[in-house]
């Protein structure tokens, strides 16, 4: 993602204004300080509820690769090629899409 100078055509031609951003903040009715802050380069007409949802989403991936990394051995590989590392990481990666695709099934029968 380019930067401000590099967004205005560079170091010579930049004004000093920096792109619009939005900050978005959350405080439940129980805190007395906010508990978390977001930035976000989203067009300012974005709904809220998108950003919320979008800002949430890294707990979710938080999740997967925690069960990437300790529930399916992600970072146990131990050999020493490229392709010997490929197939562990594209192993994992099924693996994780299939135990995914079996939690949000509707139709699944309780362990």
């Amino acid at each position: 993602m380019p930067n401000a100078q590099e967004q205005a055509g560079g170091r010579n031609r930049w004004d000093g204004v920096l792109p619009l951003r939005t900050l978005l903040v959350e405080q439940p009715e129980t805190a007395a300080e906010p508990t978390g802050y977001w930035m976000s380069n989203l067009p300012a007409a974005t709904p809220v509820a998108d950003l919320v949802r979008w800002a949430k989403i890294r707990w979710r991936i938080e999740h997967d690769y925690r069960e990437l990394k300790h529930g399916l051995d992600l970072d146990h590989f131990e050999g020493r090629t490229w392709r010997g590392w490929h197939h562990h990481v594209t192993f994992v990666t099924a693996a994780q899409v299939f135990l995914t695709l079996r939690r949000l099934d509707p139709k699944r029968m309780p362990a």
